[in-house]
């Protein structure tokens, strides 16, 4: 019996770490080899310049000639005047990372030499070349427990084919005798402090720059949004696909959000260098965490009229459709507060984003002393569309309300008739209430994107259950000074 227990549980267990598993991101990050290719580009030119800032220590040895002895040799002061990298791809290994392969790349190195051989002493200067060098690199993706991005070195090689050197001074047979010994030398050592200055730029360089990717980004004083990888960046055969959390959350109680996130399809057009796919989802938990926060309340009083419409907010304007108004509160100013009784819910489709908010009316009457007296409770839906757009790194939105119909749920000064109070409600709801709310919007919400890029010909799509945005990336190095 206990053995079936045990083994029930593990069943359960097992089930419950596969839903894990399964779940779904919240936002997808899509590089494709475009991008993958400008990245290379910059990170080819750190590599340069690390690979040329290479210090090579003072070599010596003793070089038997048949018959004649040995040749004592010292090669001292050693400079790296240039490494160039010419020739580089970047390519994507499908379940595994990125491979990096560096072709016909070439140095410099000039130097001072001393020489002793039986009686004869001499020394100089020499200049030597290496040419056709062969760098492999392959590079591990992963995630680290904050959910930010890894990289590291996972396998490096490399192969140099040739190298010249070119000793001054007189004695020329001399320096046949030993100058296959110093390249030979010289090559080994080469071939091994390279793929040195490799990890560690990889380590110092690149990693370091995977971390300025935000996974947590402050929208405001009431919500964040979690960017935190679910998993390690996955490479396919055309595409690295990086599978974020795309959670908002309220700062002040962070709970659990209670609807899953839906599967993202993504087309397979790759014209622009990234893509990012924020779902429903992302988009859904935001009205969840601002409701959460206690954000969606909005309160209109006579003030916030504005100017050109024809009426004021008292109980005098609203007598006309309630007429009990005038007995029981007499030309007194009201309020009306704008609450949301749950959660927007909004959904995309390829015919773009639509939701159905409903909003919650609370009139007020203020009483001379300043206290509200309960009036009236009205329930507002409307059908309201977005337009969505990405301006300095960020998605903005502008909403656009159509139809609003209006419902009596509560009244504290007997009944009317709530249809004569649609067009006052109509203005309030379009003229008072959305243009806050798309002024928030405009501010809007900082995608993922690491430290000094910037997005230019962007692509906006709506496909079923998220929203595709496209774009081109420019990177700003630091200034070194």
């Amino acid at each position: 019996m206990a053995a079936r227990s045990l083994a029930a549980f593990g069943a359960v267990l097992a089930a419950c770490l596969a839903l894990t598993a399964a779940t779904n991101p919240g936002f997808v990050v899509r590089i494709t080899q475009a991008g993958l290719d400008y990245a290379h580009q910059h990170g080819i030119t750190v590599l340069q310049k690390e690979l040329a800032k290479l210090k090579l220590s003072d070599i010596s040895g003793d070089f038997p000639v048949r018959h004649l002895g040995k040749v004592r040799y010292e090669i001292s002061s050693l400079n790296l005047r240039s490494f160039h990298l010419p020739y580089s791809r970047i390519s994507l290994v499908p379940n595994v990372g990125l491979h990096v392969a560096i072709s016909n790349a070439f140095a410099e190195v000039d130097g001072n030499w001393r020489v002793k051989f039986h009686f004869i002493r001499d020394h100089g200067s020499f200049n030597l070349k290496v040419k056709s060098v062969y760098i492999k690199i392959d590079l591990k993706l992963g995630s680290d427990a904050s959910g930010k991005p890894t990289v590291s070195t996972s396998a490096c090689s490399t192969r140099i084919s040739s190298v010249d050197v070119h000793f001054s001074g007189k004695f020329g047979w001399l320096y046949n005798l030993f100058h296959s010994a110093v390249e030979s030398r010289f090559k080994k050592i080469l071939e091994g402090k390279v793929c040195d200055s490799v990890v560690r730029s990889v380590n110092s360089n690149l990693q370091h720059y995977l971390q300025t990717l935000p996974v947590t980004a402050k929208i405001d004083a009431k919500a964040g949004i979690d960017y935190s990888l679910v998993a390690p960046p996955m490479a396919t055969a055309q595409t690295l696909d990086v599978d974020l959390k795309g959670e908002f959350f309220s700062l002040a109680h962070r709970g659990a959000v209670p609807f899953p996130p839906p599967v993202l399809a993504f087309p397979p057009d790759h014209d622009r260098m990234v893509y990012f796919g924020a779902s429903s989802y992302f988009f859904n938990t935001a009205g969840f965490a601002y409701h959460a926060a206690g954000a969606l309340v909005f309160e209109i009083t006579d003030s916030m009229i504005p100017k050109g419409v024809e009426f004021d907010l008292n109980t005098s304007t609203f007598a006309a459709f309630i007429p009990q108004l005038d007995t029981m509160y007499p030309n007194m100013l009201m309020k009306l507060r704008l609450s949301a009784p749950s959660a927007p819910f909004l959904s995309i489709t390829p015919g773009g984003i639509s939701l159905q908010p409903v909003v919650d009316i609370q009139a007020y009457a203020i009483l001379p002393n300043t206290s509200l007296a309960h009036l009236f409770l009205l329930s507002l839906t409307g059908n309201v569309s977005a337009t969505i757009d990405v301006k300095s790194g960020h998605i903005v939105g502008n909403l656009s309300v159509g139809r609003m119909k209006l419902s009596l749920k509560h009244s504290d000064v007997g009944t009317f008739q709530v249809r004569m109070l649609q067009s006052i409600m109509n203005i309030c709801a379009s003229s008072i209430l959305l243009p806050r709310v798309n002024e928030r919007l405009a501010e809007g919400f900082p995608l993922p994107l690491p430290d000094r890029i910037q997005l230019s010909n962007i692509l906006v799509q709506f496909h079923q259950n998220f929203l595709l945005l496209g774009a081109d990336v420019h990177y700003t190095p630091r200034e070194r000074r």
